[in-house]
């Protein structure tokens, strides 16, 4: 297994990242906001210890009938649109990646402060953080694969895209250690530190990573239909 530590500056997070997770149009926050915003940077830069790790499964059948994938002596129940989007994989990367205990024990210091603006943007930077631990997380997984010519696919998580969240279980025994990265699983397979990303790439000469196809998915929630409608 692969792991990195990173620091809040290697995640080169802008001011825009930040509004389109609050909710905001780039022209839209307030002087004061961006005031809070910055302090709030400051703050978590002190603080934050954000990693990622990932372990490469060597073999797998995808099953575009059943819809599953099956490696590592586990089935997952990945659905119609991640299957897709694997297809061709030769193998496949798991991985983990958080904004890390300091940055959740950040976050319920603000709540018992009870100072909601501080709270509510603190919870849009944790997203932030996770996701682009996990952009470095693809990063570094290209690098680890170069050598064998190939490339990487979209990643992948329990909870969206048709795949049900219960079987983070599975996925989390498929790294060598058992709290990887330090994050841990609830019975309700809720990662804690909660700002934490985990799933699955697909690895291969012929596969491509490509735009999410959200016009496929219909969970309003989902990070990337918000960015991708912010554009």
């Amino acid at each position: 297994m692969f792991e990195k530590h990173l620091t809040y500056d290697d995640l080169d997070i802008t001011d825009r990242e930040l509004l389109i997770q609050m909710g905001y149009g780039e022209a839209e926050a307030d002087d004061d906001t961006r005031l809070e915003i910055e302090r709030m940077r400051e703050r978590v830069r002190d603080i934050l210890k954000p990693r990622f790790c990932f372990h490469i499964e060597e073999e797998g059948e995808l099953d575009c009938h059943s819809k599953t994938l099956t490696t590592g002596g586990h089935t997952f129940g990945i659905g119609p649109i991640i299957t897709s989007q694997l297809r061709g994989s030769e193998a496949y990367a798991f991985f983990v990646a958080t904004s890390g205990m300091e940055f959740e024990r950040l976050q319920r210091q603000l709540e018992e402060e009870g100072d909601m603006v501080r709270v509510f943007i603190a919870d849009a930077m944790g997203s932030v953080i996770a996701e682009k631990t996990a952009d470095i997380m693809e990063r570094w997984l290209q690098v680890f694969i170069n050598g064998r010519g190939w490339k990487h696919t979209n990643r992948f998580s329990p909870g969206y895209c048709g795949w049900h969240v219960s079987e983070q279980q599975m996925l989390f025994s498929m790294l060598p250690e058992k709290d990887p990265c330090g994050v841990r699983l609830t019975d309700s397979s809720l990662m804690i530190p909660i700002k934490s990303v985990s799933g699955v790439t697909g690895l291969g000469r012929e596969v491509k990573k490509l735009e999410y196809t959200c016009g496929l998915c219909n969970y309003a929630k989902c990070y990337k239909r918000r960015k991708r409608e912010r554009k």
